[in-house]
């Protein structure tokens, strides 16, 4: 073994030029394998942080069936009666019927026009209830939130989002005691809130905009459902511990099917989303997205494999006598077959090492040029690429050492 693999080296080192050019497949492949994969690691990541940045045991119920979500969903952006109610929400608040509540937050959000003299923009106004801050773990960075007698007031303060304040105050960081207009309504700015640290899979969650839930639905966006009751976008709730959030979503769903009459049999006019369950189905999607990434990256091995495959087949051609030669003195076919072998799968793992330093590169360039963003280098990735290119090398180099070693060596000594 080590007499082949000297062989193997001394051959490889002779031809230099046509070495690196037959790695290059390999290490593209190897390169665009750790890269690609290391990308979709980082955005997995990056959106299971993003996720457990809106709160902690978070359940969030919204209107529409988990068939139809669309259906119920139009009453986020619209003036839409909604199919939740500020009475859904009282309900769901009463740890008789839901124990496992710790706090609820209705919420009421349409998109609105905030403005500063001549400055203008178009952000989502978020009615919400003291709870939030709670329910979200979101909290303001200077000036105060929401509070109950805002509520009974129905006062007409905000708190900002950081976001809107580079917007509308580039020159005032903590604009308190200032007066925005929200569709031309005037409001107090009360507080700023700590910045979340960019954007959701859905919107930016510092691009908004809260007031008080009462003075949303009486002022602003001012709509009753047909029974009467006052409309609300989502209700959220903190569950007790994340063990217990099938529970609560079986007291939630118990609560609301009671409240709007629902029969037996008929389905839900509601849906209850978790935050682990989002977190889940987001990291089922990445993890499909990236084997597919890495699947396509792959077909560069498969064509490096070929590349090996070629060049193995011209070097048994240039090199028949030296194969008759060492026939004629014993060696035997498994040590022909032993030499080339290993001259295949040197060629495969030189490349496999350069292309890992090349993938490396490429994940640290991506997350250069992508701001918060975090491309994540793992070792299975290393392991899987380098693996993979060695099994190519193998593969490639199988045929070409076969028909080395089953050369005649009378033959091979007379070819020119």
């Amino acid at each position: 073994m080590l007499e082949a693999t000297r062989l193997a080296w001394r051959a490889l080192m002779a031809n230099k030029l046509r070495a690196g050019l037959t790695m290059l497949g390999i290490i593209i492949g190897v390169g665009a394998v750790i890269t690609l994969m290391s990308v979709g690691d980082g955005v997995q990541a990056y959106i299971t942080d993003q996720f457990r940045s809106i709160g902690a045991n978070l359940l969030i119920v919204f209107p529409g069936s988990v068939q139809d979500p669309m259906a119920g969903m139009a009453s986020l952006i619209s003036d839409k009666a909604a199919l939740l109610t500020v009475g859904d929400a009282e309900a769901l608040a009463d740890r008789a019927r839901v124990p496992d509540l710790v706090a609820v937050a209705p919420q009421l959000t349409r998109f609105g026009r905030v403005s500063v003299g001549r400055d203008e923009t178009l952000t989502q106004v978020s009615g919400v209830t003291p709870e939030f801050m709670q329910v979200r773990t979101w909290y303001p960075v200077v000036g105060e939130f929401i509070g109950t007698q805002d509520m009974e007031g129905r006062s007409r303060v905000v708190v900002l989002g950081q976001t809107v304040v580079k917007d509308l105050f580039a020159d005032n960081p903590y604009p308190l005691g200032e007066t925005v207009k929200i569709n031309n309504i005037a409001f107090r700015v009360v507080g700023v809130m700590e910045e979340k640290g960019g954007a959701t899979a859905f919107s930016d969650q510092d691009d908004m905009v809260f007031v008080p839930l009462t003075t949303a639905q009486t002022r602003l966006f001012p709509s009753r459902t047909l029974a009467g009751e006052r409309g609300v976008s989502t209700i959220m709730g903190q569950a007790v511990s994340d063990e217990r959030i099938d529970a609560v979503k079986e007291q939630i769903s118990t609560v609301l099917r009671e409240r709007h009459d629902i029969a037996f049999r008929d389905e839900d006019d509601f849906s209850i989303i978790s935050q682990a369950g989002l977190i889940d189905v987001f990291g089922q999607i990445m993890d499909v997205i990236t084997i597919f990434l890495g699947s396509i990256a792959a077909v560069s091995l498969v064509v490096g494999g070929i590349g090996i495959m070629n060049i193995m087949l011209v070097s048994v051609t240039e090199r028949t006598r030296e194969i008759g030669l060492r026939k004629a003195v014993g060696a035997r076919r498994r040590d022909i077959l032993q030499q080339f072998l290993i001259e295949a799968v040197a060629l495969a793992i030189l490349g496999g090492v350069v292309g890992t330093g090349v993938g490396a590169a490429g994940a640290a360039t991506v997350t250069y040029l992508i701001g918060e963003f975090e491309a994540k280098l793992s070792a299975d990735a290393v392991l899987l690429a380098t693996t993979v290119s060695a099994l190519v090398g193998l593969a490639s180099g199988l045929y070409p050492a076969w028909r080395a070693a089953r050369l005649n060596p009378i033959d091979a000594l007379r070819y020119e």
